[in-house]
């Protein structure tokens, strides 16, 4: 029986190649939007449409096994009605509709999401979740390239460079580290940041043990000045991806919100996963599921900063801290399962790590010395004290610690890694 493993897995595998041939070209399909609304509402604009050279993105595992993020996009075959592809994820403006501004406020931000180019006809339905974590189709775009007015994508063309490099990008995990705030003299200093990089995340598990199963980029992307805008200091660059601190008011949160430009410059390689690397030593950074990742290159906690918020962006980790400020508002209802893997409401834990825990283990677990290493339930996470749990003591995702992610998060990260290694 052994012996036949391998060969049924192979011919799995071409019979799923042979799906993806049958419907996909070897390419991506990139479709920018605006994404506007308030606290309550929201509406979806398409703008612009394009062709890319690449892509990454597994072509075995076409449809979304997780469930994760606060958004979806469904792909249709428009003439069977067949589900080709499908993938979650979530974004800056729906942790703006968490603030206190989204209630007073209308605001619009860019978005984009990108699939395998079809070779005929689709729908892509796009879905939102609601208060109570329930899908709602909001609109669904057709989408023919025999017909549709598609662009090339000839915008921000930067070399790129391997950094760490396992194999075809098709069965690897790949990240694009981009360069954010280095000018034309410091490139020499962004590729020793990524070598840097590069060690933070192949060094620690559970990425250490899956190194010959990632690729590391890097797009050379070049800004007019180094660093980034600290609005709370009266500083403002001019730089490639726009980034910021004080986003939403909280000064050690790093976004961008020209995403735009951010998959302009992630074209340039092969991906699945965006790091944007700011050239700057202040202590901060940001991560959202299947958008992107960011920090900074010189602060002296650049090794957690990079785990951690690589952890939001590709595996939907969530915050397991509650004492920080935070800009976002009453994130979590009590009464309804968080999608994040590692942190619960207890409103449907038998759907997250119930079934790693000790038969002897109380639920709640008490937060005592000598549960340090145990697999519990705890109280205090996602931003809040009471109501949310993590599953370990301490975390990455909770306190300032590199190499130290629970056997929770360990697991929700590697079962993300074999879903883009095949």
């Amino acid at each position: 029986m052994k012996k036949l493993l391998p060969l049924v897995l192979l011919v799995l595998t071409l019979a799923a190649n042979a799906q993806y041939n049958r419907h996909f070209r070897n390419k991506s399909l990139r479709v920018d939007y605006t994404h506007s609304g308030n606290a309550s509402e929201e509406t979806y604009r398409v703008d612009t449409i394009y062709q890319e050279k690449y892509w990454s993105g597994p072509k075995e595992n076409l449809l979304d096994i997780f469930d994760y993020g606060h958004y979806k996009y469904e792909v249709y075959d428009a003439l069977t009605n067949e589900l080709l592809f499908s993938k979650g994820y979530s974004s800056l403006f729906r942790e703006w509709q968490s603030t206190g501004e989204a209630k007073e406020k209308h605001r619009s931000f860019d978005e984009t999401l990108v699939l395998p180019y079809p070779r005929n006809a689709v729908n892509i339905v796009f879905y939102s979740r609601n208060r109570d974590l329930e899908w709602d189709k909001k609109f669904i775009f057709p989408f023919d390239p025999k017909t549709s007015k598609i662009n090339k994508n000839r915008q921000y063309r930067f070399r790129k460079s391997k950094v760490h490099y396992s194999g075809k990008p098709s069965g690897k995990l790949d990240i694009v580290i981009i360069a954010e705030g280095y000018t034309e003299q410091e490139m020499d200093k962004f590729l020793s940041d990524c070598e840097r990089f590069r060690g933070y995340i192949l060094g620690a598990e559970p990425y250490k043990g899956s190194s010959d199963r990632i690729n590391i980029w890097a797009v050379h992307s070049v800004s007019e000045e180094s660093g980034t805008d600290i609005p709370g200091e009266e500083i403002l660059k001019n730089t490639i991806a726009g980034s910021s601190f004080y986003t939403f008011g909280s000064e050690r949160y790093l976004t961008t919100e020209d995403h735009k430009s951010v998959r302009n410059l992630a074209a340039n390689a092969p991906y699945d996963q965006i790091f944007i690397l700011v050239n700057h030593e202040k202590y901060g950074g940001g991560g959202i599921y299947n958008f992107y990742s960011i920090g900074t290159s010189d602060n002296k906690a650049g090794d957690f900063l990079f785990q951690h918020e690589f952890g939001h962006a590709f595996a939907g980790l969530g915050d397991e801290y509650y004492s920080s400020e935070v800009a976002v508002q009453d994130f979590y209802p009590l009464d309804v399962e968080p999608w994040e893997p590692n942190i619960t409401t207890l409103v449907d834990f038998g759907g997250k790590w119930q079934n790693m825990l000790s038969h002897s283990t109380p639920v709640p677990t008490p937060a005592i010395p000598e549960n340090e290493q145990t697999i519990g339930v705890y109280e205090g996470g996602g931003y809040v004290a009471e109501g949310v749990y993590r599953p370990y003591i301490d975390c990455t995702m909770k306190s300032v610690i590199y190499d130290a992610f629970c056997p929770v998060c360990k697991r929700a990260i590697r079962r993300m890694i074999d879903f883009y290694a095949e």
